[in-house]
């Protein structure tokens, strides 16, 4: 049974669309629309920046840096976000140049070049799950903290892609459009990504070849 208008009117004010909080807060200058927008895309947007430079204190800043270009772009230049729905990928490019910007500073930005190709995505659902018990939460963070600095070892471009693609939650089309490339070269770099993270992986020695369905 459809649900009448009014209705439908009130779900939405419960639960209003990112366009619907940008429009609150430029055009009536609604605060609380924009920390309802900072908070729903928090985790995503905190996840990439720390999967990129690698320190949280580094991360905060650069999560405070990414919302103050928001802001500013927001208030002084509205043209400048302008696709329907797409408030997320607009923050994750304003995010992406904030910490290019960090990391060239620091020089540590490398450029490598990535071949098109299908994708395998397979690998990343294979990875060790031990997280059946309490008894192993120890063992879950040492993990975690194991597989980030695998991811840190990959190419540039490559762990780019890899954590806007899990981290960020983005489809390889956003991803594409966010990077300046094309939908192929987003699933190669991707591709790329999963087969090195898997040899630098096993390559440690603390994982087995059969964790991966070799």
């Amino acid at each position: 049974m459809a649900f009448p208008q009014r209705v439908k009117d009130q779900i939405r004010l419960l639960n209003p669309s990112d366009e619907e909080l940008v429009s609150a807060y430029v055009d009536q200058g609604d605060e609380r629309a924009f920390r309802m927008l900072v908070e729903r895309h928090q985790e995503r947007v905190f996840g990439f920046l720390f999967g990129m430079v690698r320190d949280r204190t580094v991360a905060n800043d650069l999560f405070q840096e990414t919302y103050i270009r928001v802001i500013s772009a927001l208030q002084n230049q509205r043209a400048s976000y302008s696709q329907q729905g797409r408030f997320l990928g607009w923050v994750l490019r304003i995010a992406r140049n904030a910490a290019l910007d960090h990391l060239r500073t620091r020089k540590r930005w490398q450029d490598v070049s990535a071949n098109t190709d299908d994708l395998d995505s397979s690998f990343w659902d294979r990875l060790p799950d031990n997280g059946l018990s309490s008894d192993v939460e120890l063992h879950n963070t040492e993990q975690e903290s194991f597989v980030r600095q695998c991811i840190d070892e990959l190419p540039a471009e490559q762990r780019e892609v890899l954590l806007l693609r899990h981290e960020a939650d983005l489809t390889f089309r956003e991803i594409a459009e966010l990077t300046d490339c094309s939908i192929n070269t987003a699933l190669g770099r991707m591709r790329y990504a999963l087969h090195n993270l898997r040899r630098i992986m096993v390559s440690s020695d603390k994982v087995e070849l059969s964790d991966f369905g070799a």
